[in-house]
């Protein structure tokens, strides 16, 4: 397989594609959509196209696939933006037309259930973009977060090298959608603590491939991910989703991709800071450190049997914490255990 090839980004003034091919939310949260769209528009300059489906709760697989397959296919869009994640993805990707949007190549941002979408993305050639979301990121309560904005803007705009940095503060307690008034508030955070090093003390450079650690192993059993070889190489990296996964399943998960034989091919791993409050389990701070703790260790004990001896860095804002950074998907990293920092070519 030949590595995946970055699409010509966007630039202010264009239209963009903004797609529910998840869960049709919007239709819910009308007024967190439409905050996160004015975000678009005022923060980035950019113009956001729906499309019939966008705003539709429980649509048709083949009719959300029908739709992003269209939004790659128009000229005018120069970009594609998920509005939130989901939960049954995989069975819309099939539909997808993979002729159309192999011809029409073009930058893609979402996270959590579309990382169906990005390793579909990354097996047709297409480098994609983890993380992003209009209702989530754009749509935050209070005020966009600097760090997701500035990371967001380059990886929209830029094809250049980016560096990541540990965040400063961090939460994982979004506010209730279901209350429009919540929308002027702060969501909690907490100071930061840093990004968790360990292994050798080398650089590794590579292309990324992993995402949504319940969507990977949601893919590794429809078989429909990269094999050992075409993955070899690269750099692992993954999060854990608000459905909150234990220390036990976290685990399984990581042996069953060594069990598959793709860990082993690993020479980095990058696993973002884990997701451990909801509103149905509701945690104190040191409950959530606890988790958190218990993930690490968890991961561990699974890479230890497979993977010799790499690079592995715990608690980065990736995934579905606040603030997020863009990773992406198939695109460069850089991880230097020597200096402690993550630079991503976007």
């Amino acid at each position: 397989m030949v590595s995946p090839a970055y699409p010509a980004k966007p630039k202010p003034g264009d239209r963009v594609a903004v797609v529910s091919p998840s869960a049709g939310l919007p239709a819910l949260f009308p007024h967190v959509h439409e905050l996160g769209l004015r975000r678009l528009r005022e923060e980035f300059g950019l113009e956001p196209v729906e499309y019939p489906t966008t705003r539709q709760l429980g649509a048709d697989p083949r009719d959300r696939a029908r739709d992003l397959t269209a939004a790659f296919a128009d000229p005018t869009i120069t970009a594609v933006l998920a509005t939130v994640g989901g939960d049954d993805l995989i069975a819309v990707t099939p539909y997808l037309d993979d002729e159309v949007i192999r011809a029409n190549p073009k930058p893609y941002y979402g996270y959590s259930d579309n990382t169906n979408v990005l390793n579909h993305l990354y097996r047709l050639g297409i480098v994609a973009y983890h993380g992003g979301s209009v209702l989530v990121h754009l749509g935050r309560p209070g005020r966009p977060h600097p760090v997701t904005f500035d990371s967001l803007r380059a990886a929209l705009f830029t094809s250049d090298w980016y560096e990541l940095t540990p965040a400063a503060e961090w939460g994982d307690e979004p506010n209730d959608w279901r209350d429009p008034t919540t929308l002027a508030d702060e969501p909690v955070m907490f100071p930061g603590e840093g990004w968790r090093w360990q292994g050798p003390q080398r650089v590794v450079r590579g292309r990324t491939w992993g995402g949504c650690l319940e969507i990977i192993h949601w893919l590794l059993a429809t078989d429909r991910v990269p094999s050992a070889a075409e993955l070899a190489g690269s750099v692992l990296f993954f999060e854990t989703s608000n459905e909150l996964p234990g220390a036990q399943e976290v685990f399984r998960i990581v042996r069953n991709l060594g069990e598959r034989g793709l860990l082993a091919g690993f020479p980095a791993i990058v696993v973002g800071r884990p997701k451990a409050w909801d509103f149905d389990r509701q945690r104190t701070l040191a409950e959530r450190l606890a988790w958190g703790a218990a993930q690490r260790e968890a991961i561990r004990k699974a890479l230890a049997a497979y993977v010799d001896d790499p690079v592995v860095v715990f608690d980065v804002d990736l995934g579905h914490t606040d603030p997020q950074l863009i990773v992406p998907y198939g695109g460069e990293i850089r991880v230097d255990a020597v200096a402690h920092r993550i630079a991503v070519r976007y």
